[in-house]
């Protein structure tokens, strides 16, 4: 207060009046007064939006859970199923190798040229695949495989092919 009389009082009267009323010792102890904005304040609403996952999430979901549990041994390599809809895929894996020991697929001419299929793998070409895992299997010398459905529920396709790998000889 001395500081804003002291230069009021070099500068004339007319100033001290303009100091006092833009200044006082009261209003500078006080929390400055929040301003409002310029624009009406309008009425915000909330959206909620669910998550939205497809199928194809949730299956990778689904396997990420089963690869915690299920792991290839050199002793009990991992049998692992990926299907499309045009095809079926199966391989046989070492994890911690990080080697595939065996594959087969619809891919292959001498499944392919078994089975006709036009509208994607029926469960007799699954049959085929399971069969066909189970020979490559057996003949490098492979007994026991630990299955990873890759996620798919254990049935259709998927059952078929584990069924038939086991009547041909694979143990899991």
């Amino acid at each position: 207060m001395s500081v804003a009389v002291a230069v009021a009082v070099a500068v004339g009267s007319s100033s001290v009046s303009f100091l006092h009323s833009s200044f006082s010792y009261s209003q500078s102890l006080l929390p400055p007064r929040p301003t409002l904005p310029a624009f009406p304040l309008r009425k915000t609403c909330l959206v909620v939006e669910a998550k939205t996952r497809t199928r194809q999430d949730n299956r990778t979901a689904r396997h990420a859970r089963i690869r915690k549990k299920v792991e290839g041994t050199t002793e009990r390599p991992r049998l692992s199923v990926f299907r499309s809809n045009k095809h079926i895929y199966v391989q046989v894996i070492d994890d911690s190798k990080m080697h595939t020991l065996a594959a087969a697929s619809t891919m292959q001419k001498a499944i392919a040229e078994e089975i006709e299929f036009s509208s994607g793998p029926t469960i007799e070409v699954a049959k085929k695949v399971g069969e066909a895992i189970a020979k490559s299997c057996l003949e490098k010398g492979i007994l026991k495989v630990a299955f990873d459905r890759g996620g798919y529920p254990y049935h259709g396709r998927i059952e078929a092919l584990a069924d038939a790998a086991r009547e041909h000889g694979l143990q899991f």
